[in-house]
């Protein structure tokens, strides 16, 4: 039995939410390749030289799908290059996590975000994987009208927005902890 299509808002939306987390997740480490170069290195999966050449073809492959991602004709090949990219990089981080290092930087964010390894990660790559097959979903055939354009854009910025913070508050986990000891107990008066 197949699925039934999918209504093409919800398509852009989540094309573009991703096409949002994957330009910027580029544009940071853009900022500075030799040090994102050197958080794959750390990983220490491949020799020295090949990990950093992974480490600058990553974000332009990143920036790539995040291109084709935003154009419907090309939208499968975007989110099947994002898959790719989402599937490697959570890769890279299991093995990490069951050989034990939790201490490096995961290096997703760009030098500037300092996020170590933890199961955290693969639980949130595993959403990214799940936007990834519904932009590649097949949409239903109806005609767009102006408030769908608007609707698509906005519902893209907005579950950017939730992806952002919530992985802030995933990569650190004490900001967490802080602000939960300081909330009173059930049923204590103030």
């Amino acid at each position: 039995m197949a699925l039934p299509a999918l209504d093409p808002v919800l398509g852009h939306a989540v094309a573009g939410a991703l096409a949002l987390v994957l330009a910027v997740g580029a544009w940071s480490k853009f900022a500075d390749l030799e040090a994102f170069a050197f958080a794959v290195e750390r990983y220490r999966l491949l020799p020295p030289p090949a990990a950093r050449a992974v480490g600058f073809v990553l974000p332009f492959a990143e920036a790539a799908a995040a291109a084709l991602l935003v154009v419907p004709a090309t939208r499968p090949s975007g989110a099947l290059l994002a898959a790719a990219l989402v599937a490697l990089v959570t890769g890279a981080v299991v093995a990490n996590l069951l050989r034990g290092r939790t201490d490096i930087d995961c290096g997703c964010g760009g030098p500037g975000q300092r996020q170590t390894l933890s199961w955290r990660l693969p639980a949130r790559n595993a959403v990214l994987l799940a936007g990834c097959a519904l932009a590649a979903a097949p949409a239903a055939s109806r005609p767009l009208v102006w408030l769908d354009a608007f609707t698509a854009t906005f519902a893209a910025a907005a579950l950017w927005f939730v992806y952002a913070a919530a992985d802030e508050l995933l990569s650190d986990p004490h900001r967490l902890t802080q602000h939960a000891n300081r909330l009173p107990s059930p049923g204590t008066r103030r």
